[in-house]
């Protein structure tokens, strides 16, 4: 007979459930205090970041000092509330896990850089006039970059590595408004990242490079994006300028007609001879093709040295559209019988000009003009944080490149945007689409590009797919209705109104392409070696409203990674860059 009483197993087993019971009660109720003060904490700090890059804007360091102790106190906060071994249980479990760790990780980036990259930064500003930036009467004082170098050489490695750490969340695998909070912060880290390292190779490269030591003398190419090249357009306009003393001045001007075709090609690398054949080192125009400006600075460069003699200590190149950010600086200004402001240089500059002056001659020498009225402005007129502003957001479209001929500097420019070398993959893959005109004319002004990528298993293989929309958008009365030097006039084989173009599509670094099909068909391909990268070029030939699309998908090293980002020749206006579910073509 039963005396009510449950066996001693039963009971046992009920009194752990309980126990088991009330401590998740308690983790949960744990974690979810402390994740309710962590939100609130980092609002504070996505509030105060707010407020600080508009007192930096400002030139207002007394109140930025107070906004980044305060974003620090709440980065901290936040940090420690997320960071307990509770927390850290629950960012392992199944499905919900990924949250946890997300906000974890998102406290953390933010407490690393405000205390390890704001402040000191900061505190290092005093020494840089933000209402100035040293620039007075077209010179430069470069003694405060050189005491700043040291704090932003910790802040650019802090961001650096915070911006890893971003790009290693899995921002898919959180609830959808997280999800939005993790993209908003790796963007902001990305561009923080981006400034900051930009600065800091301004003040580590800024006092050599503009003639502390000594007079330096540089090529300054600006590329026309009406013709594509690798980097951004053919090679128009070209000059010779000197810095000494901080002081920048134009002292040579020359057309691209003073660079006649070489019988003797300069020597350039087998991957551009695989693309472009030799003509990058026997036409000045054409050197910008080579997809790295660690080979194509250094070989305009001697193109100028060969033609005229003068020593050259770098190669700067910058893009016709980079002009629209100057302009929004300088307002307008003329040049040659025009007046352009930011609205209208760029038509004025890749198309209108055409038509108003029919003499390629006259057209080389409106160019000059305008890029030495353009130099002028910049540093006698212009406002010094908006002229910095303008260069960063042109730097960030990659529509500024640089070499120097100083082994020192250029193992520093190598490693930055700036450089312009080809990419490499480390916390992220990279793809790339380059773009070269072969029409022999200026035609690329009518045409746009779409670009998608897709990542996932094709064949059970770990695959990424480029996807290359190219489309031209010239009138259909093109041959007619457009002056002969847009459309070339037949001169190349190109039929008057078409647009040739050779698109070439790298992959990750050690993949190799599985499929190539344009518009679903396979047709004949060029192919190179870009280091350790494999490039698929095709040559396309379109009629005004034609569009046509080329697929490469890559398998091996590096395809199937989640981290890909996009690299592309810089147009007139960006490609549209789309991510979309893989849809296996092979």
């Amino acid at each position: 007979m039963s005396d009510g009483r449950l066996p001693v197993r039963r009971h046992w087993l009920r009194w752990a459930i309980g126990v088991i019971v009330t401590l998740l009660v308690l983790a949960i109720g744990w974690v979810t205090v402390r994740g309710i003060g962590a939100v609130n904490d980092l609002q504070q700090v996505a509030t105060s970041s707010k407020g600080l890059k508009a007192a930096i804007g400002e030139g207002d360091l007394d109140r930025a000092a107070s906004l980044s102790r305060s974003i620090a106190h709440h980065a901290q906060s936040a940090h420690s509330l997320t960071s307990d071994p509770i927390w850290n249980g629950f960012a392992a479990v199944p499905w919900l896990g990924p949250n946890f760790s997300a906000v974890r990780d998102v406290s953390e980036i933010a407490d690393d850089v405000a205390s390890d990259a704001l402040l000191p930064v900061l505190d290092a500003a005093g020494a840089l006039n933000l209402g100035t930036l040293g620039l007075s009467n077209g010179g430069i004082d470069l003694a405060p970059f050189a005491a700043i170098e040291p704090p932003l050489a910790d802040a650019s490695s802090t961001l650096d590595a915070a911006e890893d750490q971003a790009l290693a969340i899995d921002a898919d695998a959180t609830l959808p408004p997280l999800a939005d909070a993790v993209r908003e912060m790796r963007s902001t880290v990305t561009q923080a990242a981006t400034i900051v390292g930009s600065l800091h190779g301004a003040a580590a490269l800024l006092p050599s490079m503009l003639g502390a030591e000594g007079p330096r003398y540089y090529v300054l190419a600006m590329q026309n994006n009406a013709e594509l090249r690798s980097s951004g357009g053919i090679v128009g306009a070209i000059a010779l300028v000197l810095a000494e003393g901080g002081r920048i001045s134009l002292v040579q001007q020359a057309s691209t007609a003073d660079f006649p075709p070489l019988d003797a090609p300069l020597p350039v690398s087998e991957s551009t001879i695989a693309l472009f054949e030799d003509r990058p080192g026997r036409y000045l125009q054409n050197i910008t093709s080579i997809p790295d400006f660690t080979e194509a600075g250094p070989t305009i460069a001697a193109r100028w040295q060969q033609r005229f003699g003068t020593p050259v200590d770098g190669v700067i190149a910058v893009d016709a559209v980079m002009t629209r950010n100057l302009l929004a600086v300088t307002g307008p200004l003329p040049f040659g019988p025009f007046t352009a402001d930011k609205d209208t240089v760029v038509d004025l500059l890749l198309s209108e000009i055409y038509a108003a002056i029919p003499d390629p001659l006259v057209q080389d020498e409106v160019f000059a003009q305008a890029a030495s009225t353009l130099l002028g402005a910049a540093l006698s007129s212009a406002d010094p944080k908006d002229l910095v502003g303008a260069l960063a957001e042109s730097a960030a479209e990659d529509r500024i490149r640089i070499w120097s001929a100083h082994e020192d500097e250029q193992s520093l420019l190598a490693s930055s945007t700036l450089g312009g070398a080809l990419p490499e993959d480390d916390s992220e893959t990279h793809v790339g689409v380059l773009l070269n005109d072969a029409t022999g004319a200026k035609m690329d002004y009518y045409t746009d590009a779409e670009i998608t990528t897709s990542i996932g298993l094709c064949d059970g293989q770990p695959t990424t797919q480029v996807r290359v929309t190219w489309t031209s958008d010239a009138p259909a009365d093109a041959a007619t209705s457009l002056p002969i030097y847009v459309t070339g006039g037949g001169t190349y084989g190109v039929s008057p109104g078409s647009v040739r173009t050779l698109i070439s599509v790298y992959g990750p670094e050690g993949a190799t392409p599985v499929h190539i099909d344009r518009d679903g068909e396979e047709q004949p391909v060029q192919t190179a070696l870009l280091g350790t990268r494999t490039a698929v070029q095709h040559d396309v030939l379109l009629a005004p409203g034609e569009s046509t699309t080329v697929t490469v998908e890559f398998q091996g090293t590096g395809a199937g990674e989640r981290l890909t980002v996009v690299d592309h020749t810089p147009m007139i206006d960006g490609p549209d860059i789309s991510r979309t579910e893989l849809r296996c073509a092979s």
